[in-house]
């Protein structure tokens, strides 16, 4: 479902009889893709203007994956340690070396510490927003969002990400481009967070979703799988009969939303028929081995998911930290810890992030991938310095850190500092918008590039943000 979907309801969502017919007819051939029914009122494919492709380090990777830690970690208690600080400052944990001589992370990272010569770590990122959403938003497009307090997704927003390398850098491997997993992020019980959809471009922008609980045996991704009555030949039959109806009506069709439901259609059928798309969201076929050193929740097995995407060609994968159940009732869903924030970075949440970040890191190395691969390890925001009366740390958008890996970056590298409380940037301010135009960068698309919106005006697809040179090479 899009993100505006609740919050945006239309009857029929301006479909014509004759459009729902169509849809009828793909139900009929057991496909059910839910991506497709959700392209309410699709624009056309859009129109890029080229931009000139230049310098150093430019499309090295050939795809990411974008992990978020929703809820905002603490960077005392994972990357930017403050043993020296008073103790309402640092924390009850101490730190420990890292591979790089001389840096230090949290105690609780231990396996990502023995690891960090193999990516960057960034100590200065800022946002200067507090807000879940707005401050999230801002990370998932590198667009800035008017809004300080929490809001909800709305058909203006901004195309996340994910979804301006979905239409600019298409897959040349996968029916997939850009997947999101596995779910979509929300602040308590309200609608998804925006900055995860195609925005004013259209849902026909949107990421691929599958939400899905790939910890549990034999996992299933909603509307990939065909009944049970529906072998591929026969769908071969059924598709071939579909298109063969649908060649004359599509070519006249003079609705965007045809055209646009045609297209995605196209993909649904690809989708079922390769077998190696198939075999990408296979988790049986991994050894026990690798399913147990990513870690058996749904975070780690989200993740190695992930790792199966791009090693068959998709472009982006983002996986979203998940939710628990029963966890907006602990006063600290994800790593929004308010409260208890000791025992929760303790017993849950840095265990899980220590054990799938270091396997996915010497995973894609062992592989051979992690040169092509680019992986960034974020949440919206971090946690305040000083801890709060009742043991938690609360929201700060003043200075965070984030990991960033693979697509040819030299590892062992400290980009930026935060002061003596990491309460704000001391060094090498960051933004946003810096990150996003580093993550384009590296995967061919050129920050400075344009297209056009619903009403013909050029958009550039990231605007004020600067590629970050330690990491491009530039």
């Amino acid at each position: 479902m899009s993100p505006d979907r609740d919050s945006h309801p239309r009857p029929c969502a301006g479909w014509s009889r004759r459009d729902l017919l169509r849809i009828g007819g793909l139900a009929s051939i057991g496909l059910s893709l839910p991506d497709l029914l959700r392209a309410e009122s699709p624009s056309e494919t859009p129109k890029i203007i080229p931009a000139a492709l230049a310098r150093t380090g430019f499309g090295r990777a050939k795809s990411c994956i974008f992990i978020y830690l929703s809820g905002g970690p603490p960077q005392h208690e994972t990357f930017d340690p403050k043993p020296e600080a008073p103790s309402e400052i640092r924390g009850e944990f101490g730190s420990i070396r890292t591979a790089i001589p001389g840096v230090h992370f949290s105690e609780l990272l231990p396996k990502t510490a023995a690891i960090a010569n193999r990516f960057a770590t960034i100590r200065s990122m800022c946002t200067d927003n507090n807000s879940h959403t707005a401050s999230g938003y801002w990370m998932l497009t590198g667009q800035p969002h008017t809004a300080q307090a929490e809001v909800p997704a709305s058909p203006d927003d901004w195309p996340s990400l994910a979804s301006v390398v979905s239409m600019l850098k298409p897959a040349d491997r996968s029916p997939f481009t850009s997947v999101i997993l596995p779910e979509l992020v929300h602040n308590d019980n309200a609608p998804p967070a925006p900055g995860q959809s195609g925005g004013f471009m259209g849902p026909v922008w949107n990421p691929l979703l599958f939400q899905c609980e790939p910890q549990l045996p034999r996992f299933e991704i909603d509307g990939l799988r065909l009944p049970e009555s529906v072998s591929l030949e026969r769908l071969g039959d059924r598709s071939a009969l579909l298109r063969g109806m649908d060649r004359d009506f599509v070519a006249q069709a003079s609705s965007d939303s045809v055209r646009a439901f045609h297209r995605l259609q196209e993909q649904a059928f690809d989708v079922v028929h390769s077998a190696t798309a198939r075999a990408a969201l296979d988790l049986e076929l991994e050894s026990s081995k690798v399913r147990d050193r990513y870690g058996r929740t749904k975070f780690g097995q989200s993740v190695l998911l992930a790792r199966r995407l791009v090693e068959s060609g998709v472009r982006l994968v983002q996986v979203n930290w998940p939710r628990e159940p029963g966890d907006q009732m602990t006063g600290n869903p994800v790593w929004d810890t308010h409260k208890h924030n000791a025992s929760r970075v303790k017993n849950v949440l840095c265990p899980q992030f220590d054990q799938t970040f270091s396997a996915l890191v010497s995973d894609l190395e062992e592989r051979g991938l992690l040169h092509e691969t680019l992986v960034v390890a974020t949440g919206e925001f971090g946690r305040s310095p000083r801890i709060n009366p009742e043991g938690g740390r609360d929201h700060w958008g003043n200075c965070f850190s984030l990991a960033v890996a693979g697509a040819g970056i030299r590892g062992g590298q400290v980009i930026g500092a935060s002061d003596r409380i990491g309460g704000q940037p001391d060094t090498r301010p960051l933004r946003p918008p810096d990150l996003a135009a580093t993550i384009l960068h590296l995967l061919g698309i050129s920050p400075d590039a344009e297209f056009l919106d619903p009403l013909n005006r050029p958009r550039v697809v990231t605007q004020g943000g600067t590629v970050i040179s330690e990491l491009a090479g530039t």
